[in-house]
């Protein structure tokens, strides 16, 4: 017996119907250049949720991030002097 185990990578996305208002005449021009409604509003979806997390991920480093970057400044990269040229 063979037993097959899920992971996040191979798991199957699950689907889910949604409502969503679309401009007309945008919704009409991608039906006219045969654009999968569905796929294109997923990715799309998908890039906004991309870029929220980063900026939210950005914000909630700002000061270790801009602390780093002084200590860099004051003080040189610490491993500056392996470097080779």
């Amino acid at each position: 017996m063979s037993i097959t185990y899920r992971t996040k990578e191979t798991a199957v996305p699950t689907k889910r119907a949604a409502n969503l208002s679309i401009d007309a005449s945008l919704l009409h021009e991608a039906k006219t250049l045969d654009i999968n409604i569905s796929r294109a509003a997923e990715e799309g979806i998908a890039k906004a949720v991309a870029n929220a997390k980063a900026e939210r991920w950005r914000a909630e480093n700002r000061e270790a991030l801009q602390s780093s970057n002084a200590f860099v400044e004051t003080n040189g990269l610490s491993l500056e002097r392996f470097r080779q040229s």
